[in-house]
């Protein structure tokens, strides 16, 4: 071995093939944060982030930002829409002063911030339920909340919200639809049996990579494959997909999911080096060996 593969060998993701499922323009610090624990990522995107269908809901309500006590982001997505959208609309953040600010978690929190928003409240729990709690006593009834967020999404926290006397308006800041990009690969890479993990960071992750598959070929493929979660709520539709989750961090974020996949690992011996292997050209054939050949750049998000 060289000292470069000695220092490779000894990471606790060395040799392991590991599936990214995050839209493309997200899967950049989680990619990076395996591959720097030796993993070889395989970046298949099952989700896109798009503009809503129409923008007139939540222009209105940015309009009317003013007249509400509480502003509350679900996702980083949510606040990259919110603010692409007063950008090219004009007014920009000062609209958002009036508002008490909540984000669902750190990676929300911190998208707020580097726009020059601080949120009053960041739960222990970063999901919706954690929110919730964290909203308890502070909501008053009667007054009005404001949250932009996906167009598809879990109803429990404008149902919880509504019970402590809130009006609230929820409005389409953004939408995810399917994704096939990268489709072949991965079943090629899972017929192969080259893939040790694949990662799920939200729920709609997991349903759109179950829809790639023919039935029953779900289960088929994914039969000693681990499935590495970032959180309960994810995990818990993976089980609705028959899928069932060996890794989930106590954190509900993306370094630590990639902190628990490490840990999975590190007192795992490490599989033997796969043979080469060429492609139709005569080429090294990425997939043999689980390559990541487009790395992404972007932010990390929840």
């Amino acid at each position: 071995m060289t000292a470069r593969t000695d220092v490779e060998a000894a990471k606790p993701l060395s040799g392991r093939v590991i599936v990214v499922t995050r839209a493309r323009e997200q899967a950049g610090r989680f990619g990076t944060l395996l591959e720097e624990a030796g993993g070889r990522v395989l970046a298949v995107p099952t989700i896109a982030i798009e503009a809503p269908a129409s923008w007139a809901a939540l222009d209105a309500a940015l309009a009317a930002a003013g007249s509400y006590h509480w502003l509350i982001f679900t996702s980083a997505n949510g606040v990259e829409m919110v603010r692409r959208r007063l950008v090219e609309t004009g007014p920009g953040a000062e609209e958002l002063r009036g508002p008490r600010v909540a984000a669902i978690g750190p990676a929300t929190a911190e998208a707020l911030r580097r726009w020059g928003l601080a949120p009053e409240l960041v739960p222990d729990e970063y999901v919706a339920e954690g929110l919730v709690a964290g909203l308890r006593g502070l909501v008053r009834a009667g007054e009005r909340v404001l949250l932009p967020r996906a167009a598809e999404t879990r109803d429990l926290l404008v149902r919880e919200l509504a019970a402590m006397g809130a009006s609230v308006d929820e409005v389409a800041a953004y939408r995810t639809r399917p994704a096939v990009e990268g489709a072949a690969e991965l079943m090629a890479a899972l017929e192969a049996g080259s893939v040790d993990v694949v990662t799920f960071t939200s729920s709609s992750t997991v349903r759109h990579f179950a829809a790639l598959f023919a039935e029953g070929e779900l289960a088929r493929l994914m039969a000693g494959v681990l499935v590495a979660c970032i959180g309960p709520v994810t995990a818990a539709t993976a089980a609705e997909h028959g899928l069932s989750t060996a890794i989930e961090p106590e954190e509900y974020t993306i370094p630590a999911l990639a902190r628990a996949i490490a840990a999975h690992y590190s007192a795992a011996p490490a599989p033997a080096p796969l043979p080469e292997r060429l492609d139709a050209t005569g080429r090294p054939d990425p997939l043999a060996h689980g390559q990541h050949a487009d790395r992404h750049v972007g932010d990390e998000r929840t």
